[in-house]
């Protein structure tokens, strides 16, 4: 078991695969999203699930577990009033209010030393409930 980059206040890493599979999402575009997960056993965070660039917000939303805590980045385009492209990526942190306290705590107080390993994170949500991340507000965020 490796221990590299672990924080002996949270005591999680962050796996390899997890870094190289946000810098798909942000360099290549080859991600719309990316759902990570706290593997408890190997005291780290891993990834669960990616989205390709083709799926909808509501995909994402949709693979979000409704009673457990998960990281997510989500890759979000949009057209400014100038008409101009852009691209902003969204760290989000569900934390659903229904979720085990442990698993609560654990995302917690993991969080900060994970997001300091994304490179390039634009904005950060914080959510207990999906209303706190419906589509409008990236787009409100973004603007």
């Amino acid at each position: 078991m490796s221990f590299r980059g672990t924080n002996a206040s949270s005591g999680m890493g962050v796996a390899e695969h997890s870094k190289s599979t946000y810098m798909e999402l942000q360099r290549k575009k080859v991600h719309r999203y990316v759902i990570f997960k706290i593997d408890e056993k190997k005291k780290e965070v891993v990834v669960e699930k990616t989205g390709s660039p083709s799926e909808s917000y509501e995909d994402f939303t949709s693979s979000l577990p409704e009673n457990d805590c998960r990281y997510a980045v989500y890759d979000y385009d949009f057209v400014t009033s100038e008409n101009c492209q852009k691209s902003k990526i969204f760290f989000i942190a569900w934390s659903p209010a229904v979720s085990r306290i442990r698993a609560k705590m654990l995302y917690a107080t993991s969080k900060d030393r994970f997001r300091r390993e994304l490179n390039g994170i634009h904005y950060e949500i914080q959510a207990t409930d999906p209303t706190e991340m419906e589509l409008d507000v990236l787009k409100e965020r973004a603007n």
